[in-house]
């Protein structure tokens, strides 16, 4: 036996080397003992990142020219340009009008909630007098169950 071969336990004792090299294809798991070829497929490698430079410091003294906003001047022709730009008063008025249709708004939510107000007093009333009648009717007729009582007691006791 070499150095570069050791017995292998799971191969029942078959040499096999020591170190196998790794080349740039890889082999298929098709058993040796039948005499099919062996199909070899290559090993796809990673493609080489670029090199970046640097960006250099990002630390700009304080006095810089550098340092705020940059105003940007567009030409005539540029999309950036042509966006419809609002003045004061065409602010002013669209303010004037969000806040005109919200109080629309808010009166149209005042008067509904006036309105379910309303109607929810009308039910109360309904049922404070639909229970009025009802104590009144339950007194009604407990008092004709008393005097049916007695007068059923009454005409027993005449017999």
């Amino acid at each position: 036996m070499s150095d570069n071969e050791s017995p292998s336990p799971a191969s029942g004792g078959v040499q096999r080397p020591a170190h196998l090299e790794r080349s740039d294809s890889a082999v298929s798991t098709t058993p040796s003992d039948t005499n099919e070829p062996t199909i070899h497929q290559p090993i796809p490698t990673r493609p080489r990142l670029p090199s970046r430079q640097s960006s250099g410091p990002l630390v700009v003294p304080r006095d810089s020219s550098a340092v705020g906003p940059v105003e940007s001047h567009y030409g005539p022709d540029d999309v950036r340009a042509m966006s419809p730009r609002r003045t004061s008063e065409d602010i002013d008025k669209m303010g004037k009008e969000a806040r005109e249709e919200l109080r629309k708004h808010a009166q149209a939510l005042q008067d509904s909630l006036l309105t379910i107000f309303n109607r929810i007093e009308a039910v109360r009333e309904e049922h404070d007098k639909l229970d009025s009648n009802n104590k009144f009717l339950q007194k009604y007729i407990g008092d004709l169950m008393s005097t049916s009582k007695i007068t059923a007691t009454s005409s027993r006791s005449k017999k």
